[in-house]
């Protein structure tokens, strides 16, 4: 059995590294000229960007190249902040079928010290893919339990995943469903309820102790004294209970939802609440509660029966205008280039083109407590930008150039590699 895994993964690493035969990415000084660019956060105007040092050291009309900068003519061309993904296991999970390859889900209930960050794979085939369709910036997400891990935003470039980490760390919970987990799901109606009640009992069970714990460490450290236990599922939870950072909550029914908005107000948490499937039926609680939404995938089927068929595609600008503020995920692996179309469906269905692309960019910023670094093309913000030939909600658009961090990154990936070896065959027929 060991030689066979280790078959296994001999053979991941040869298929990894000869689909990532991509080109090195390019540091320096570059100046990109005659665009339109789309600040998001200060409206659309023809100008210039300098690229500097990993930042955007000037934006506007920019008459002289530095020297030693590279200018790059954009005429007709459209320069977007790079997109960001509010929930994803990119980088965490390979090949679906194989186990080896997976690494988002813990055993047990109550594992929040799990890093998401120190699983990321830097490699993953699946990066460049993604970075092809203007996406520069993910959440890598756990699952499994009721509190699965501590998921990270990274930006999609870097040898490790330190030198992706973006700047958030969030404490994930998935808060106990009092419905069907799916149309498979053939529990009987009382034993629905006594699971829920059950997954009830025992979070509020945890975070009690969680709250004792703080209470304990705050002692010791006002005694300036060292705690000498040593208990890391409680120490990951410490930042939230103190305020300091939000709880990244999963709920999606809107009887859950509430439940949730209730259960953050009495234990006076700063809240994320992740998923929402059904927020379009609790707008006025969600509104009044000031919790953020990170809502999605928007390309799914409805919930439940009664519902409309184009449900999934309202629910995001129906929060949006309802006064929530929402970002949008996909919820992916291997698909979360379709970021920009989740975000183009979501426009044509309610939300608009402007709402749309800010619950891509800066809102998801502003959530994560970023958005003094990214989501949007102003002076001084990191250089996590994208050049397209039009309208990147739309998939005739091609992006063109792509800079993570200042780095002018390749569009290519293991799809364009074969669209490109495949094109021109050689030799081309059949002996």
């Amino acid at each position: 059995m060991k030689a066979i895994n280790i078959i296994i993964a001999v053979l991941l690493v040869t298929c990894s590294i000869q689909a990532q035969m991509v080109a090195k990415s390019q540091s320096g000084t570059f100046l990109l000229k005659n665009a339109l660019l789309h600040t998001v956060t200060n409206g659309t105007m023809k100008g210039d960007i300098l690229i500097k040092d990993g930042k955007i050291a000037d934006i506007g009309s920019i008459s002289q190249a530095e020297a030693g900068s590279t200018t790059i003519e954009l005429t007709g061309k459209h320069i977007y902040p790079g997109m960001i993904d509010g929930g994803t296991k990119l980088g965490l999970s390979e090949v679906g079928s194989v186990s080896l390859t997976q690494d988002y889900r813990e055993l047990g209930d109550f594992t929040p010290h799990m890093q998401a960050l120190t699983a990321v794979n830097p490699n993953s085939v699946s990066i460049p893919v993604t970075r092809t369709n203007g996406v520069t910036t993910v959440i890598a997400k756990t699952e499994g339990g009721l509190f699965p891990g501590t998921a990270a935003l990274i930006n999609l470039h870097g040898y490790t995943p330190q030198q992706m980490y973006a700047g958030f760390k969030g404490v994930q919970m998935n808060f106990p469903a009092t419905g069907r987990r799916g149309r498979w799901d053939r529990r009987k109606d009382e034993d629905i309820k006594k699971d829920s009640e059950k997954a009830m009992k025992k979070m509020n069970g945890i975070w009690k102790k969680a709250v004792q714990y703080a209470k304990i460490d705050s002692a010791a450290t006002a005694g300036k004294k060292k705690r000498d236990d040593y208990n890391p599922q409680m120490d990951a939870l410490l930042p939230i209970i103190n305020g300091e950072a939000p709880l990244m909550i999963e709920v999606n029914k809107d009887k859950d939802i509430k439940a949730a908005i209730k259960w953050v107000a009495e234990n006076k948490v700063n809240a994320i609440f992740t998923g929402v499937s059904e927020g379009y039926r609790v707008t006025k609680e969600l509104a009044e509660s000031g919790v953020p939404v990170i809502t999605g995938p928007v390309l799914s089927i409805p919930g439940r029966r009664s519902a409309s068929y184009d449900i999934s595609y309202k629910n995001a600008g129906i929060m949006q205008k309802a006064g929530i503020k929402v970002a949008i995920r996909t919820n992916e692996t291997e698909n979360v280039r379709n970021l920009p179309f989740n975000a183009g469906f979501a426009a044509a269905y309610g939300m608009g083109v402007e709402e749309a692309l800010k619950a891509v960019t800066i809102i998801p910023a502003e959530i994560f407590g970023v958005a003094d670094q990214l989501g949007s093309l102003e002076k001084g913000k990191v250089a996590n930008l994208f050049i397209c030939d039009g309208d990147p909600f739309e998939t005739k658009t091609q992006v063109e150039h792509l800079f993570i961090e200042g780095y002018k990154v390749p569009i290519e990936s293991r799809h364009t590699l074969l669209y490109d070896e495949f094109l021109k065959r050689d030799p081309g027929v059949d002996k």
